[in-house]
């Protein structure tokens, strides 16, 4: 059997094995993921300071359940259908679970099917975002400006105006009803 992968290229014909063809496709695809410099948030001139709130381990795990511990502090994922914020449909706030810093209002709330509270924009300059390499395809993930609790990840399927899907775990959020 051939494992050539055989591509004509101004009238010459090139012969790679099957798995260099492989790998360089899948690099193809990947390359501009991660050269991409649009990562919401970065780059971006914060017109708010926020005050960074630092504790040791031993003072979150005081302050916090052991969920959202697992969550803000250790950068876990809950369950998805588990959070009684899924339902929420109350005019308000979601704030920090950690450090109560509001991050998202009722009006920026949308139903993703996902089991995630999901919302399509956040309150500028309160969430920062880094790339997430943990299920190896790149990811963005964002934390809280001021305790840098983690909440989850920016995705863009999210509906109009903006095609974000902020999908955060409702362990690290709190609602307060306006």
């Amino acid at each position: 059997m051939n494992n050539a992968v055989n591509i004509k290229q101004d009238s010459k014909i090139l012969s790679i094995s099957r798995r260099s063809f492989l790998v360089l496709s899948l690099g193809i695809m990947i390359y501009p993921l991660l050269s991409s410099k649009k990562v919401y948030g970065e780059g971006k001139a914060m017109s708010i300071k926020i005050e960074k709130i630092h504790k040791s381990e031993e003072e979150w795990k005081k302050l916090l359940t052991p969920e959202q511990f697992n969550v803000l502090r250790e950068e876990g994922t809950e369950r998805p259908y588990s959070s009684p914020l899924n339902s929420e449909k109350r005019k308000g706030e979601y704030v920090c679970a950690g450090c109560d810093l509001p991050l998202f209002t009722s009006d920026m709330k949308f139903d993703s099917g996902t089991g995630w509270p999901s919302f399509f924009t956040s309150i500028e300059g309160h969430l920062e975002t880094k790339r997430d390499f943990k299920l190896i395809f790149p990811r963005t993930e964002y934390h809280c400006a001021r305790c840098k609790g983690h909440h989850g990840h920016l995705f863009n399927d999210g509906p109009a105006p903006t095609g974000q899907r902020w999908c955060n775990n409702g362990v690290a959020l709190k609602f307060i009803p306006a």
